[in-house]
């Protein structure tokens, strides 16, 4: 079948909106017509060469729609059912997933190759070049065809438009906080960088209990908008030191955890400075895959007990957090239209992504038209 989607098929390239083909889904397979894809900076990260990916390819990894075909070894979804995207598939059965940490299965070594799990495409170009998916799943196209494994079934009530935030950043903001963070109620947390992840970082601390929540951003704009979502204090790190902030906030004494979601090696080192004496600091953010070091001195963690860890995905299991999170949106603990700054066109995938460079956007979201009675309404 013929499909619209945005290729990239070099570093620092704009996205070239086209028509492909798409292949029909293997056995273990699903056809997916997408209703909508969150604009994510991490797709960015692998157009600049930051992080490494196999050109060309189809990016896009936060996605939601409606299941349209099933390979013959599906069965546990099929047609007509809503889903959204997991852009980590779990096996099931690798140490990781049997572990519980189905977020660091052993297939997601695949994500960034560009060939489905059995080495093959799906997409492919008029001159018949094989267009790698991102995630396996490709979500900056109006089909795609993805791994059994990369679907969540969610209840139909929910709206798509942005239950496919939840297939990325969401997950991966609150549960950080949460899981990965491990906050705590009457914690104080501070946040670097209060985007699309790191405000629902914010979102994550509110959930969990935190005392206070200080966002430490450079965007004004973006600060008061974290206090919609729960920030009780805000700083400016161009203005007043974010350290020195912290500190005084909390009488000497230093936050219990801080996340940093800016990708930078000073913020990392300044989220491990803000924090207590045993206090817990966890990075979201991706760095230059080649980043040699970060200025920390090691005496923090030994004299002082301090612990820096990382986050893939919030360290969620997909197939129950996704739905988990969707309950959160239905009982109002967490916002998702709030996080919705504009909608576009795919063939405005290029705006979309210089207004998120730019700091205009918490997230912004490509709609795709549809004709099927609403479900995209």
């Amino acid at each position: 079948m013929r499909t619209r989607a945005a290729v990239t098929y070099g570093l620092n390239t704009k996205f070239d909106v086209k028509e492909v083909e798409l292949d029909d889904p293997a056995a273990t397979e699903v056809l997916v017509h997408l209703v909508a894809s969150g604009i994510c900076h991490s797709d960015m990260h692998h157009v600049t060469g930051d992080q490494i990916a196999q050109l060309p390819m189809i990016f896009g990894h936060e996605g939601a729609g409606v299941v349209e075909k099933v390979g013959s070894a599906v069965t546990h979804v099929k047609p007509g059912d809503h889903v959204v995207m997991s852009y980590l598939p779990s096996c099931g059965t690798c140490r990781w997933c049997t572990d519980g940490q189905t977020n660091l299965c052993d297939l997601g070594a695949y994500t960034v190759q560009g060939p489905q799990l059995d080495g093959t495409h799906r997409f492919h170009d008029d001159e018949g070049t094989g267009l790698g998916q991102f995630c396996l799943v490709s979500t900056f196209s109006e089909w795609t065809v993805v791994p059994g494994q990369s679907v969540v079934k969610v209840e139909p009530h929910y709206r798509l438009e942005r239950a496919c935030l939840v297939a990325c950043g969401v997950t991966t903001g609150v549960g950080t906080a949460i899981y990965r963070g491990g906050v705590r109620p009457g914690d104080d947390v501070m946040v670097y960088g209060v985007g699309g992840i790191g405000m629902n970082i914010v979102q994550g601390a509110k959930v969990a209990g935190a005392k206070r929540i200080i966002a430490c951003d450079i965007n004004d704009w973006k600060l008061e908008q974290s206090k919609l979502f729960g920030a009780t204090h805000t700083v400016n790190p161009t203005v007043t030191d974010p350290v020195e902030f912290a500190t005084e906030l909390t009488w000497g004494v230093g936050v219990d955890r801080s996340f940093e979601a800016v990708a930078t090696p000073e913020t990392i080192g300044a989220a491990v400075r803000s924090l207590r004496k045993g206090g817990v600091a966890t990075v979201v953010g991706l760095t230059r895959h080649d980043q040699p070091d970060i200025p920390i001195n090691p005496s923090e963690f030994v004299l002082w007990q301090k612990t820096l860890t990382g986050s893939l995905n919030g360290g969620c299991n997909p197939r129950n957090d996704i739905p988990a999170m969707l309950r959160l949106w239905d009982s109002g603990q967490i916002d998702l239209d709030g996080l919705v700054t504009k909608e576009y066109r795919l063939e405005e995938i290029n705006e979309a992504y210089d207004d998120l460079l730019a700091g205009k956007n918490l997230r912004g979201v490509i709609r795709y038209e549809w004709a099927d009675n609403g479900v995209n309404s």
